[in-house]
């Protein structure tokens, strides 16, 4: 993508050097009242050129960095809070009321729930 880009700028910058050859001509650019600029067409055409395309590059390089700061501080965010968060060493199933709603501790197992939920001491398929 950068040779694309490199030609471009070559042909650019060939097609701004033939306008500038066939167009050496003095212009007279009256600014104010009594201040008159004397100058080349192709300089006058490099400075609109310059005039008009440093602030969006000036913009587009700040809003960039901007991104890059963003992203930079996300990624530290992220990876700070994957180091501090450490697994738990030995879980232990913790039994809520609502699994032995309706049971009563001594209740036989249940033939239709799966297999190793007995409360007996046979396992039963």
């Amino acid at each position: 993508m950068k040779i694309l880009r490199t030609i471009l700028w070559v042909l650019a910058a060939l097609g701004f050097l033939i306008f500038a050859i066939y167009n050496w001509q003095p212009v007279e650019l009256t600014l104010w009242q009594n201040l008159v600029l004397e100058t080349k067409v192709p300089v006058l055409a490099l400075l609109a050129f310059a005039a008009g395309f440093l602030p969006m590059w000036a913009l587009h390089r700040s809003v960039t960095w901007s991104m890059g700061r963003r992203i930079r501080t996300l990624e530290n965010s992220l990876k700070a809070a994957a180091t501090a968060r450490t697994p738990p060493a030995d879980p232990a199933p913790v039994e809520t009321p609502v699994d032995n709603f309706g049971k009563s501790p001594d209740a036989p197992a249940d033939i239709l729930g799966p297999t190793g939920t007995t409360t007996s001491g046979s396992d039963n398929p």
